[in-house]
């Protein structure tokens, strides 16, 4: 075989894909590499399937088999021996028909360790030399958080070796790193060191990773690398799920390709199917050697912040007419003006709630606490819902959080179990999860009684209305209805669903609580275009579109026509689910309210403004 250098020059080569996620689902849930060691047959047969999905690149099993990981595990001293049988087992597994990377992965996450930098390229050394010594085809650096850390052990690698190199950083947002490097310029460093082979993987899934690669021109040496997850994962029974879509990925192998991608394989999540995906959208395809680099805002810019409610409650309204609620983002930065003009235009065409998320996607916000008191500061004729989740506090922060809604006259409240830590801004952040989001619902309810959490007396009676998350894009909804009735059990007052694209799936759910009281609200977001529509049906847990919906949000030939189509969908979704709802939920779209107020005028207009109509019998 050619070296992977001149391999890579020719063509597109495709690498494999997860290793823990396929032990995983056998059941392993300890440490991956000291399989090497005591089960290397079940490490050789996850090579072997990814070699015969059509990987010509495998990684060994030693991701986070260096001193510091092992002695997690009480494995510290069997670094030598767990990355030379994980060598041993790749190189049997490929036969020469193939290549192996020994793989060494960051230390570093957000999280900063106690670990020192010196501690941290000692352990880095002991692995590279056992890696090398045992004679693989070049080296895999991913999963770098932190960039000095990996600019750290490029520098060692570069002079203890002339293999190739593949260096791949992790970022939290599409485009910038952790330290807001961009990833051009941080690609850039990375060839300029001696990197053969510089790219991303992890965290983000095919939509966002080619989003960033936009930005990235065709470098003069190094070739670009993309090992995308299979989607942001999803959090059921205590484990993360990703998605299977599989026929997605072979559609996104073309859209790598266009960016210049020359290395491309699969991380967490991924599967040989994927792989097997990717292969088929390459095939024939040549490697580009020019693009268009789609010049993006300077994210490193910076802006200076200038600076009674009716008592029924959003579920006493819904059960007497329509009630309309809209969710508007509070901003990831410190502007707050358009997050202002958005509250102040819904509220001028009669939204009744506005539902302020706790750092959605585990991404960090203004706090939505903050922009309720903002909101009461202008008067707003608009009830603020503030979302609460289990994963950000323990028990004593969300005890004294809650003390302070009820402080500053807030009652509203979305209990919610939050979205897991490594999808977000900041993935090695700890989830806290002290309670589930029934059992917060619960103790909320418990407040409402003058009870604290620990039972002691609080003085007063809290008065919160609880309202719950329902996904009703699920296979099975009588099952998700029966967790509906337990959450209704713990002290839900009402119900917010998942967006919803099919007019079948809104009937079928009436039908299937027609015998609860509890008001539901039906989420409707509005599309803004086909790109928008495929993220959401292949990487959002909980989303779901009908191939009406996905069809016709791809033919409109402009940005201006496919938001209008998008905007039509919605108004059709809304006609089917005000015959059956009086609660509507309206999720505006990357802070598109102008889409969410002209959906909340057209309520009005086609409810008599908000009285209810007679759901069918």
């Amino acid at each position: 075989m050619h070296d992977l250098r001149s391999a890579l020059q020719d063509r597109i080569v495709i690498a494999d894909g997860a290793m823990g996620t396929l032990l995983y689902s056998h059941g392993v849930d300890r440490c991956f590499e000291a399989f090497n060691l005591t089960n290397p047959d079940e490490v050789a047969n996850v090579h072997k399937s990814y070699l015969d999905a059509g990987a010509e690149v495998i990684q060994t099993n030693t991701y986070g088999a260096n001193y510091i990981k092992l002695a997690r595990y009480g494995l510290e001293e069997k670094v030598h021996m767990i990355n030379t049988k994980a060598v041993q087992i790749a190189k049997e597994a490929t036969a020469n028909n193939g290549y192996v990377l020994g793989t060494i992965g960051g230390i570093r996450g957000v999280q900063k360790l106690v670990t020192t930098k010196s501690e941290i390229k000692r352990s880095f050394k002991e692995q590279l030399f056992s890696l090398l010594l045992e004679g693989v085809d070049g080296l895999l650096l991913e999963t770098y958080y932190d960039f000095q850390e990996l600019e750290d052990v490029l520098k060692i690698a570069r002079e203890e070796t002339n293999l190739p190199i593949i260096t791949n950083v992790s970022m939290h947002e599409p485009g910038v790193l952790e330290n807001g490097i961009l990833l051009p310029d941080a690609l850039q460093q990375l060839e300029d060191l001696g990197a053969d082979v510089v790219g991303v993987n992890c965290r983000l899934g095919p939509h966002h990773m080619i989003e960033a690669l936009e930005g990235v021109p065709i470098l003069n040496h190094a070739k670009l690398a993309a090992y995308p997850n299979a989607s942001l994962p999803a959090y059921e029974d205590g484990k993360l799920v990703y998605s299977k879509h599989t026929d997605y990925f072979t559609k996104c192998a073309k859209a790598f390709r266009n960016q210049g991608v020359r290395l491309l394989g699969g991380c967490c999540g991924t599967t040989p199917e994927h792989i097997h995906a990717l292969k088929e959208g390459t095939r024939d395809l040549p490697p580009i050697e020019e693009k268009q680099v789609k010049q993006r805002l300077n994210l490193h810019s910076e802006s200076e912040n200038q600076d009674t409610h009716t008592k029924e409650t959003l579920a006493q309204k819904a059960k007497q007419r329509h009630t309309v609620i809209v969710e508007l983002d509070a901003p990831k930065h410190l502007e707050v003006d358009e997050f202002i003009k958005g509250a102040k235009q819904l509220e001028k065409v009669g939204v009744d709630a506005i539902t302020l998320a706790d750092n959605s996607l585990a991404t960090p916000r203004v706090s939505n606490l903050a922009m309720a008191v903002k909101m009461k500061e202008l008067n707003l004729d608009v009830t603020p819902l503030i979302h609460l989740t289990c994963r950000d506090r323990n028990l004593i922060g969300l005890q004294a959080h809650l003390m302070g809604l009820h402080t500053l006259d807030f009652h509203e409240i979305l209990a919610i179990t939050g979205d897991p830590t490594r999808i977000g801004g900041f993935p090695g952040a700890s989830s806290v999860f002290d309670v589930t989001s029934f059992e917060l619902t619960r103790l909320i309810k418990q407040c409402n009684q003058g009870l604290s959490f620990s039972g002691t007396s609080l003085k007063k009676k809290t008065n919160f209305s609880v309202a719950a998350a329902f996904n009703p894009n699920v296979a099975n909804l009588s099952k998700a209805v029966k967790r509906m009735e337990r959450k209704i059990k713990s002290g839900a007052d009402y119900f917010l669903t998942q967006p919803i694209y099919d007019h079948q799936k809104i009937k079928d759910l009436y039908e299937e609580t027609k015998h609860i009281d509890t008001p539901i609200f039906i989420g409707i977001m509005p599309l803004i275009s086909h790109k928008n529509a495929e993220f959401l049906h292949h990487e959002v847990p909980g989303m779901k579109l009908s191939d009406e919906v996905r069809t016709r949000m791809k033919a409109p030939p402009t940005k201006a026509e496919a938001k209008a189509e998008g905007l039509q969908i919605a108004k059709e979704l809304i006609d089917t689910a005000i015959q059956y709802f009086n609660g509507i939920y309206l999720v505006t779209p990357f802070m598109n309210y102008e889409l969410t107020s002209e959906l909340t005028s057209y309520i009005h207009s086609k409810t008599n403004n908000g009285i209810a109509i007679q759901s069918p019998s």
